[in-house]
């Protein structure tokens, strides 16, 4: 499946018919697939090659070298999660996976936040840490501006989202799939799952295996350009919006028999807001044919709710 294409070019440029054009066809998107293919998304080229190339230097440490990097008292938003911990919300076998996050490095005034952990630093590769705040950095000032055209798609102020989402409670996920080397329980490598955050922004990966479930119950592989990025809703946005805009459920799977030597390699930026911005949904999405569907929460309440869900908070 071909997901529609948007560039970024037309929303930040300043023709007003174009960027007017943009805002249509990001809510459409939204409206009846949950998913974006974004073009131009200002994330340099250099920079994903960076990590493309750190990654599996940094999953090919040994088991104890990585464990050291564990934080489970953090529930998996710091540093190492080891292969088998996190598993989708309503399925007990485990995803085949292991993973590293990096969350938030706070700038500016910040008296109205908690604080966030600090950031798990790797000692044996160098260009590791810098390279994940880096990245850290251009995906959250992309993820912001699409959140500022998603705000206008809502009739809102553009800058609606942006100081909920600045020193927000973000987090940028290094994945790997190891390669298949024996007969596999199952075809999944990560089952079906909705995202938790506002939007998710997936910058490539080293293989296929996305699919996401249409509005007809069928699954449907995702293809991108490679030099675009994949862009999705989350729960939370589907919740805020009181399901105007959907949470598209997606999962991958296990490659052909002949690729299943291939690792599998992705880097998803999970956007989300500060933990104290409330959920409820808006009132302009409200009506008599779409009646309220969700009770008051705040982000913080429902990623913790998600979290135990998920295996990674006891």
């Amino acid at each position: 499946m071909s997901i529609p294409v948007i560039d970024l070019n037309d929303y930040t440029g300043n023709d007003a018919a174009v960027q007017k054009k943009f805002v249509a066809d990001l809510g459409r998107a939204y409206e009846e697939t949950g998913f974006v293919a974004v073009a131009n998304h200002g994330i340099p080229e250099q920079l994903i090659g960076e990590l493309y190339d750190l990654m599996p230097r940094f999953f090919a440490l040994p088991e104890a070298t990585k464990e050291k990097y564990g934080r489970p008292e953090l529930a998996g938003q710091r540093g190492y999660t080891s292969f088998g911990k996190e598993h989708a919300k309503g399925y007990e076998a485990p995803d085949l996976k292991e993973f590293f996050q990096f969350g938030q490095v706070v700038t500016g005034e910040a008296s109205d936040i908690p604080a966030y952990p600090d950031n798990v630093l790797v000692d044996e590769i160098q260009d590791f840490t810098p390279s994940m705040l880096r990245a850290y950095q251009y995906f959250e000032q992309s993820g912001t501006i699409l959140l500022q055209a998603i705000a206008q798609y809502l009739d809102m102020d553009a800058h609606f989202f942006d100081s909920e989402v600045q020193n927000g409670n973000s987090i940028l996920r290094a994945i790997y799939y190891p390669p298949i080397t024996s007969e596999p329980q199952s075809a999944i490598r990560a089952e079906q799952h909705e995202d938790i955050n506002l939007i998710t922004l997936l910058v490539g990966s080293s293989a296929e295996g996305l699919q996401l479930l249409d509005r007809k119950g069928a699954w449907i592989p995702v293809s991108a350009h490679p030099q675009h990025i994949v862009v999705n809703v989350g729960d939370m946005l589907q919740r805020l919006t009181n399901n105007r805009l959907r949470s598209t459920t997606h999962r991958v799977v296990n490659p052909p028999r002949d690729k299943w030597g291939q690792p599998r390699y992705s880097i998803p930026f999970f956007l989300h807001p500060k933990r104290t911005m409330s959920l409820a949904c808006l009132e302009s999405c409200i009506t008599t044919d779409n009646p309220k569907a969700y009770i008051d929460y705040s982000a913080g309440q429902y990623l913790d709710e998600r979290l135990e869900e998920i295996g990674l908070k006891k």
